[in-house]
């Protein structure tokens, strides 16, 4: 038996029976407690997925810049060749080639070292401009123009300009990306 406060006894006391407007407060309390769960659910998951695509574009961008940095550096080496020092010249580009490029550059360099030593031909460049044109997890290609100059004894020993477009096609070897078709173009 309860007792009532304030009171001495005797009389139970029953609780009030809820009322329409305070069954339908908790009702319309509890609806919006799920609508605010379900816009959290909601939220945290755009949040994960936009993290990701973040992360997704942020993996591109630096896949980007390997590729160009590959590129801009085969490219500025094979531009950059000097007959009185045609050995390293020719290690430069070796050293950022794979495949049949690899196998076709190593097979000419001895007639490539007798041109050099003949016509006393240096060779100077530099990539200005450099754009991937396609790129995926594990090859890409890449357009390069250049500018230079080549001095032998053609031209008197005097350099005389030359500028080149270059299409380098690579491939993602061992952590590297590595000149697999290099050709001259337009």
């Amino acid at each position: 038996m309860e007792v009532a406060a304030g009171r001495s006894g005797g009389n139970s006391v029953t609780p009030p029976e809820p009322s329409r407007s305070h069954t339908s407060v908790n009702v319309v309390l509890y609806a919006v407690t799920l609508l605010l769960a379900c816009a959290c659910v909601v939220g945290a998951v755009k949040v994960v997925g936009t993290h990701g695509e973040e992360r997704r574009a942020v993996v591109d961008q630096e896949r980007y810049g390997d590729v160009l940095s590959a590129a801009t550096t085969e490219a500025e080496a094979f531009i950059n060749i000097r007959y009185d020092d045609a050995q390293a010249s020719i290690d430069k580009v070796a050293a950022g080639a794979t495949g049949d490029f690899r196998k076709e550059y190593d097979t000419s360099t001895k007639g490539v070292l007798e041109v050099l030593e003949q016509s006393k031909s240096v060779m100077d460049g530099k990539v200005i401009w450099a754009g991937v044109v396609d790129v995926d997890k594990d090859t890409a290609t890449v357009i390069a123009a250049t500018t230079g100059t080549v001095a032998n004894t053609k031209t008197g020993n005097e350099p005389v300009v030359r500028n080149f477009r270059l299409q380098l096609d690579l491939v993602y070897v061992d952590g590297a990306w590595l000149t697999n078709d290099l050709q001259f173009v337009g």
